[in-house]
């Protein structure tokens, strides 16, 4: 499997000139531990996380040294820390190091990806533009929806997928197309939280109505 049979494509995202307490507000609102950071034509330019954020003055949890300690600590590094404990705009607190991967990337170089620079999110890129995210959450996942690797259909599971999400993305009473739907060997998974009984009801109706399916297994938890 690849990056582009289990990516999230309906991304919070921020721009470089948005307060960061609008960036926390979706962090929060979207349970997710990083939003990348987009340029008008939405190329990335950076990402903000939870880690930019945990040394912040509103919550007492700035960086502080021994003066002789400051006193030997490069100008460029106090003026980093400072920049993320008191910076009121995204671009002054984001982190320009961007760690990404393209639609074709398979999931093991993914996974390997998040283990070795120790990240919860990965943005799948497609030159240089954001397409989607892949999460550890994401992989496990796929893990669960298939045990083994599906031999053949990988395609066709694809265009069962993207059918499904684009057929979701024209549903104005539900946000699920921004949770994970997985197919494998035909059967279309359905994670994520649900807000109502009724919700699940139109949504398992939604997936059973797409051509080349197999079945639709429900993995969708009420948050009520």
């Amino acid at each position: 499997m690849k990056a582009l049979d289990v990516m999230v494509r309906d991304v919070a995202t921020v721009k470089p000139d948005d307060k960061v307490s609008e960036a926390i507000r979706l962090l929060a609102e979207h349970d997710v531990s990083a939003l990348p950071v987009v340029g008008d034509d939405e190329t990335v330019i950076g990402i903000i996380s939870e880690a930019d954020l945990l040394h912040r003055e509103e919550i007492g949890t700035g960086t502080r040294r021994p003066w002789w300690i400051e006193a030997v600590t490069p100008a460029s590094t106090l003026a980093a820390e400072f920049a993320k404990a008191h910076g009121r705009r995204v671009a002054e607190v984001m982190s320009r190091r961007i760690i990404s991967a393209e639609e074709d990337t398979p999931l093991s170089e993914i996974a390997t990806m998040l283990e070795k620079h120790r990240i919860k999110r990965l943005p799948i890129l497609r030159n240089g533009k954001l397409v989607g995210v892949v999460s550890r959450s994401n992989l496990i996942q796929a893990l669960a929806s298939s045990q083994t690797p599906p031999a053949k259909g990988t395609e066709t599971d694809r265009q069962i997928r993207l059918e499904l999400l684009d057929r979701l993305k024209q549903q104005h009473w539900t946000d699920f197309g921004a949770r994970n739907v997985i197919v494998t060997d035909g059967v279309v998974h359905l994670w994520g939280l649900i807000s109502s009984e009724e919700e699940r009801k139109a949504l398992l109706a939604l997936a059973e109505d797409v051509p080349g399916l197999v079945k639709v297994s429900d993995e969708m938890i009420p948050a009520y």
